[in-house]
């Protein structure tokens, strides 16, 4: 690869990895002046899928659809786990829990993935990878604790930090139903069904909820979903697809460590949070914990 191709790529994966900080700042935004900020996950993605057939369509000439019944089996799995359930989790989560804390609990995601493959057979596990694995998990704990690794052991956790939690466990599945999705269609057209489907579910729950008023969101609940729309979903996927490509899945994860830091920069600068000493001393732990499990040798 050229080395000005080589630069560009690698500018976009690290821009990629800001948005998706931001994603967590526009998120805290939407729940904060939203009780229940269904509509707004249900529209966020239909405008993401829909932003994504024009990737499509400009891409390749057109949209690909899946075939046969496991097809759209994987595209329901992957629409209900992680984004209807991820949907509920990230945002009522994002009521009770401040941006950049939350950011620092998801980063555990890559060593739950690490974990689950080792117990399912589909990885083999080493000293580096175990070590690493507990040093998040103590971070982690650290983190949902506000500063008290012991706070899950006494009962404290509150709503908020099991619902972040849920944000884990549900993109977990989504990782794991991913990849059979892998064979059976490209990267792109399975999030954008998947995000139909997960689009369909959020908004019948919304109907059902019965809170729907978009005329009465404000412009920062409107601003905040058309960047997570577009940005946080369509155009970072899109840089983050590319730098798999061509710098190989196993070099570009790497960077998703970075979505944590990102987040909590920009909490602290549009959103005035500041984390404690604590807090911030597991998510090093967390980040560091991730970069030992997940790195190659």
């Amino acid at each position: 690869m050229p080395e000005t191709a080589r630069s560009l790529t690698y500018a976009k994966l690290v821009s990629a990895m800001f948005l998706w900080g931001g994603t967590w700042i526009a998120g805290r935004i939407i729940a904060q002046e939203l009780s229940a900020p269904l509509a707004v996950a249900a529209i966020r993605f239909l405008i993401a899928a829909l932003a994504l057939a024009v990737v499509a369509r400009l891409g390749t000439g057109r949209i690909p659809l899946p075939r046969g019944g496991r097809a759209w089996g994987v595209i329901w799995g992957l629409g209900f786990f992680g984004i209807f359930l991820y949907g509920l989790c990230f945002f009522f989560g994002l009521q009770h829990l401040p941006a950049g804390r939350a950011a620092l609990v998801v980063a555990l995601n890559p060593v739950v993935v690490v974990l689950v493959a080792w117990l399912l057979g589909q990885e083999k596990m080493n000293g580096r990878k175990a070590l690493g694995c507990a040093v998040a998990l103590a971070g982690c704990l650290t983190v949902l604790g506000n500063g008290d690794p012991l706070a899950l052991l006494r009962g404290t956790i509150g709503l908020g930090e099991w619902l972040i939690v849920g944000c884990v466990l549900t993109w977990t599945a989504y990782t794991f139903i991913g990849r059979r999705a892998t064979e059976l269609l490209s990267p792109l057209a399975t999030t954008l069904y998947a995000s139909l489907a997960g689009a369909l579910l959020l908004g019948l729950a919304a109907l059902v909820h019965g809170d729907i008023a978009p005329a009465d969101w404000s412009w920062r609940v409107w601003a905040s979903m058309l960047f997570l729309a577009l940005f946080g979903t369509a155009i970072a996927y899109t840089w983050f697809t590319e730098a798999v490509h061509r710098l190989g899945a196993g070099h570009a994860s790497v960077f998703i460590n970075l979505v944590p830091v990102f987040a909590v920069l920009q909490a602290a600068l549009l959103l005035d949070e500041h984390l404690g000493l604590p807090v911030l001393f597991g998510g090093m732990l967390v980040i560091g914990g991730v970069w030992m499990t997940t790195r190659h040798s």
